[in-house]
């Protein structure tokens, strides 16, 4: 089963992993020093992260690296895209209304 992107970003601790490996390449152990769960729950995330092909592993010797595929998170950017046009637009209506608004206020 191929999962979606969005099912990924669902959840608040692949958030914060995503967050992490942004800066930098991290091994699990690295990623899990970081959250108060165990090894294997971080690797799930990775896992579910891998397969949505938000990360990728480079094996480095013995170690094995997680860092963030940007081009995938463009798709996530594309789909908020829609969205961020209404907000713009609503929010530069609100900005005219208030204005609007001020201006009555001072004639008065």
């Amino acid at each position: 089963m191929r999962r979606d992107i969005f099912q990924a970003i669902a959840d608040p601790t692949r958030r914060a992993i995503i967050a992490l490996i942004a800066l930098q390449a991290m091994t699990p152990n690295s990623i899990a020093d970081n959250f108060n769960t165990t090894r294997q729950a971080v690797s799930k995330h990775l896992r579910i992260l891998t397969e949505c092909e938000l990360v990728k592993q480079e094996q480095k010797g013995r170690e094995i690296y997680y860092s963030l595929q940007i081009e995938k998170m463009k798709e996530i950017d594309k789909w908020l895209e829609q969205f961020r046009k209404i907000w713009e637009t609503r929010f530069s209506q609100l900005d005219d209304l208030l204005a609007t608004i001020k201006k009555q206020q001072n004639e008065q």
